[in-house]
Order: structure tokens, then sequence, then C-alpha cells
């Protein structure tokens, strides 16, 4: 496409990367059914702010849906490439986007949320 940016199409039965895409299958059903439980009872478990709630958003459509390639085909479709000079990085889709984006937002929400308390205890 460009000497930067490709589109592929890569099949990933594993996680992130093609974490775990060497498993005998049984990855398919813990990411489906355990991972998604226990993140969903921990968010709701919580009140959240607009911002956090957006970044919490982001992560939890993005895992729904890798979690819809996952049951009907599978595996997750990546498609999308950056490359530099003969250097390409692993392929990843939209999903990914957005769970990398959210868990962005959580960091600097975090660290802003820290700033903010340390600059309110100094001001007392």
């Amino acid at each position: 496409m460009t000497s930067f940016f490709n589109l592929v199409r890569v099949l990933n039965p594993g996680a992130a990367f093609s974490f775990l895409a060497g498993a005998a299958g049984w990855q398919r059903w813990f990411f489906l059914a355990i991972a998604m439980s226990i993140w969903l009872v921990w968010l709701l478990a919580r009140p959240l702010r607009r911002m956090e709630g957006l970044a919490y958003s982001l992560i939890l459509g993005g895992a729904l849906g890798n979690a819809f390639d996952r049951a009907v085909r599978g595996q997750v479709i990546d498609y999308l490439v950056f490359q530099q000079r003969g250097w390409h990085g692993p392929a990843f889709n939209l999903a990914d986007m957005a769970i990398v984006g959210g868990a962005i937002a959580l960091v600097v929400l975090s660290m802003v949320s820290v700033e903010h308390r340390e600059a309110a205890k100094e001001s007392r």
C-alpha cells in the first residue's frame, strides 16, 4: 500500500500478537468465557468517571469484536501492518486498536488523577 503501511490477511488463533497461538485450542474458550466474565464483573462493580467509562468501553468493545471472531471463526482476522525500512510490526485489527487506545487512555487518566491528588494535598 505505502512505504510504511500495508493491508494483509493474517489468521490469529492466539491472543495479542499471536500469544498462545500454538496452544491446543483451549485458549479460545478461556478468552471467551473466563477472561470476559472476570473483566465484566470487575468493571461493573465500581462507579466510573465519564472518560474512564469511555476508555473501558473501547477496551470492552474491542474485546467483544475479537471475541465474536473467535466464536464464529475460531480465530481473529488481523489485517493492518506498519512497516519501516525492512522492519514490520505485528498484524492487528480495529478491535486491537480500540483495546490499546482504551488502555492508553486509562494510563493517562491514572497519571492525571495522581497529579491532581498530589496538587490537592500540597494546596492544603
